[in-house]
């Protein structure tokens, strides 16, 4: 098997060749933070976890960087409707940011560099620009010249003509045409601003990921991703800068996700629709969350509802359940755990995990990833209605499960939930009803259980609980 990725510039799936073998370069566009995560926000941050947990798991070493946009018109606008300033504005909700990473069981990326810490790299980079003929400068602006870099258009594959530019790409006389987009902005009285050789101001929106793309990953990044909204203008306008004073591709593959809708409707400030990520978690857990994101393929767009979740939550629980079902199972004979598993096991986890690799280097389709997970699912279940199963097997279980879910994180690690005293008394009641066959009585409490949001299941191993 060789991992296919579809290439956003080529929109062809391509065999994935990094350039140094045994390590990737991944740059993904964070955000800028202005305000809370919101669950369009959510699908880029999980899909890409994903994308680096594979990577990962199949040996490559993954240097994966995303940045924080922390200067910028929308942090000025907050830190003058919160009475504050634009550093204060960042720092909580960078802090928020890193709360809802936590609870969507989002690993860290290797490096999230900031703007305002990389003043000097950017300031560089618009230099270089303007000594190469790319940028010039008017009024205290300065705009990249589109018609010296005969390739602008090439990502998005956008007639310059017929081009909608971004809210963040001003159009006004002191272009000298249009689609021309700006690289440092002079600063209005009384904003943060840095000194530069074009006077005091801050940076565009495009020249900060270029400046520090370079800096930490070099000219050429294997992977840069992002949603399917950043193709055009700022990764267009990326291309456009880095390769003109490199002469190299900005990245060898780039990724996009699709959109998420809300209820049919596309998520938008003006809809009012927009949901965030710190509202959803209070509902739903990261697996659930996680469950849904990974569902539908990523360049697909994605439809939130509430039966969607709830159907989500449904399908990670079943999940979790068999999950921990055989790792209960096992803790009741370890020493078990140590022989050999029977060649029937090994061979079925062989061919799952073998369909869970092939549906994850075919472009990274996750729902059909997920489809080998149930196909554990049903292993595992059956091997615990089988009172002679091999206690090996069950950790071949495990091991198998550990090598898929380490890439999805459907069930992430939990803190080991302890019943109150009035879940345990009934807890105990009902074993004593099922004792003395009095399952009137016994399915009684299981729905007392099910209303206090306590679920059941009765194993061949005995009775285990969890809450909803």
């Amino acid at each position: 098997m060789a991992l296919q990725i579809y290439n956003t510039m080529t929109r062809s799936k391509e065999q994935f060749v990094p350039q140094e073998s045994g390590r990737v370069k991944m740059y993904v566009c964070g955000p800028t933070v202005y305000g809370y995560m919101h669950i369009g926000n959510a699908r880029p941050v999980i899909v890409f976890d994903t994308v680096r947990n594979y990577l990962e798991q199949i040996g490559y070493e993954v240097n994966y960087v995303t940045n924080f946009t922390d200067v910028d018109d929308k942090l000025i606008r907050k830190a003058e409707e919160m009475n504050t300033t634009v550093a204060e504005v960042a720092e909580i909700f960078i802090n928020a940011y890193w709360e809802d990473l936590a609870g969507l069981s989002v690993k860290p990326a290797t490096m999230n560099p900031r703007v305002t810490q990389s003043m000097e790299l950017i300031i560089e980079f618009i230099k270089e620009l303007e000594e190469k003929g790319y940028a010039y400068e008017n009024g205290g602006d300065v705009y990249y010249r589109t018609s010296k870099f005969t390739n602008y258009g090439k990502l998005s594959r956008q007639n310059l003509e017929e081009l909608h530019f971004g809210i963040r790409v001003e159009v006004d006389s002191r272009k000298e045409k249009p689609e021309d987009f700006v690289l440092w902005k002079a600063a209005k009285p009384g904003e943060i601003h840095w000194s530069s050789p074009w006077g005091d101001g801050r940076p565009g929106w495009h020249i900060e990921c270029s400046a520090m793309a370079r800096e930490f990953l070099g000219d050429t990044i294997d992977i840069h991703g992002g949603g399917q909204d950043l193709q055009f203008p700022h990764h267009e306008c990326e291309c456009a800068q880095t390769e003109a004073l490199s002469g190299k591709p900005l990245s060898n593959y780039w990724m996009h996700n699709g959109f998420i809708n809300i209820g049919d409707e596309k998520m938008s400030k003006s809809l009012g629709n927009g949901l965030l990520v710190k509202d959803i978690r209070q509902r739903f857990k990261a697996g659930t969350i996680r469950y849904f994101m990974l569902s539908t393929h990523y360049r697909n767009p994605l439809n939130f509802t509430e039966e969607s979740m709830l159907s989500a939550e449904k399908s990670a629980e079943r999940i979790a359940f068999a999950e921990s079902n055989v790792k209960h199972r096992l803790e009741l004979d370890p020493e078990g755990a140590k022989g050999q598993a029977s060649g029937q096991m090994t061979e079925r986890l062989a061919a799952i995990v073998g369909n869970f690799h092939a549906k994850m280097q075919d472009d990274f389709n996750t729902p059909d990833a997920i489809t080998a997970m149930f196909d554990w699912v049903s292993l595992a279940n059956n091997t615990l209605a089988n009172s002679e199963a091999l206690s090996a097997d069950f950790a071949a279980l495990l091991q198998a499960f550990a090598e898929m879910n380490g890439v999805l994180r459907l069930t992430p690690e939990i803190e080991e939930e302890v019943a109150g005293e009035e879940v345990e008394r009934l807890i105990a009641e009902r074993a004593e009803a099922r004792k003395n066959k009095n399952w009137g009585r016994s399915d009684e409490i299981r729905d007392e259980l099910n209303a206090m949001g306590i679920l059941l299941e009765d194993t061949p191993q005995g009775m285990r609980w969890r809450r909803k």
